[in-house]
């Protein structure tokens, strides 16, 4: 039996999927495709990136779903920038906007710049009327250095949050899943996330079928199919598959239902974890 389940008071055998859509705020594309997949799918939580250009938007549309804050510190595509709400210098590239690669954010941010940034990120999802049920990390970019990994676990045990961390056979190079542990901060058992560009069927369904006993967390990144989408990403065709899947795929629904797999939210790990720390 995992430690996860017996911490949310389940049986050793059972089987719990969180299908997270990465990407909410992003665009008006990402928006629609998400709370299409929350409210019409299979999906069962978001992620929000605060600092994009349609974060507000997103915020608009909210109505109590599962969405926790992705704490954000990159903009990754060449021509559609995003930064910092703080303005904090360290945390900006040669064009206005944040460093592209988490290599480059971990070369240059400065960690007071970065732990202010992240702190106001959640603040302003909460003033914009979000009721963040985790935290997670855009690109895993907090999860790949430990001063980096420092602000994130700092944050989650403040706000007694779950974290979302890289799958247990990725080697981040320090023990990150044993810290959270050690803070009482709760994480999926497995995480199943596929290559940025490319459509997550095919690993996402190897990992249903496959499903192991415990809290497997399966990333999506749903949008539309807009000329927005395009011109943003040449990777646009991948997204809007991942949409599908999530939404319309009645297949993708049935090899779910074979599994015997529950689909939960976030919000029961963030639960779970607030009564593990009043205990």
């Amino acid at each position: 039996m995992t430690a996860l389940l017996e911490q949310l008071g389940r049986a050793p055998t059972e089987r719990l999927v969180i299908l997270v859509c990465d990407g909410l705020g992003a665009s008006n594309a990402s928006n629609l495709g998400t709370y299409a997949a929350l409210r019409h799918g299979v999906a069962t939580s978001a992620g929000l990136q605060v600092p994009c250009p349609w974060a507000r938007g997103a915020a608009a549309h909210y109505q109590g779903d599962d969405v926790g804050v992705a704490l954000t510190a990159n903009a990754e595509f060449d021509t559609y920038r995003w930064g910092p709400i703080t303005r904090a210098p360290s945390l900006l590239d040669g064009d206005g906007g944040f460093p592209r690669t988490p290599h480059d954010l971990g070369e240059h941010a400065d960690i007071d710049e970065l732990r202010r940034e992240c702190r106001a990120q959640f603040e302003r999802a909460v003033l914009w009327g979000y009721d963040p049920t985790h935290l997670s990390s855009h690109l895993d970019a907090l999860c790949l250095r430990p001063e980096l990994f420092d602000v994130y676990l700092e944050l989650a045990v403040e706000l007694a949050l779950p974290i979302s961390l890289p799958d247990p056979d990725v080697d981040v190079g320090f023990p990150a899943r044993k810290l959270a542990a050690q803070e009482g901060v709760l994480v999926a058992d497995r995480v199943v996330a596929g290559p940025r560009g490319r459509p997550s069927r095919a690993i996402v369904e190897t990992a249903i079928h496959h499903l192991e006993p415990g809290v497997t967390e399966i990333h999506v990144r749903p949008a539309h199919d807009t000329p927005e989408l395009q011109a943003i990403t040449a990777g646009w065709t991948a997204m809007v598959s991942d949409a599908h899947l999530a939404t319309d795929d009645w297949a993708f629904r049935a090899a779910l239902e074979r599994s015997g797999a529950e689909l939960v939210g976030y919000r029961i790990l963030r639960e779970a974890q607030r009564a593990g720390r009043l205990g």
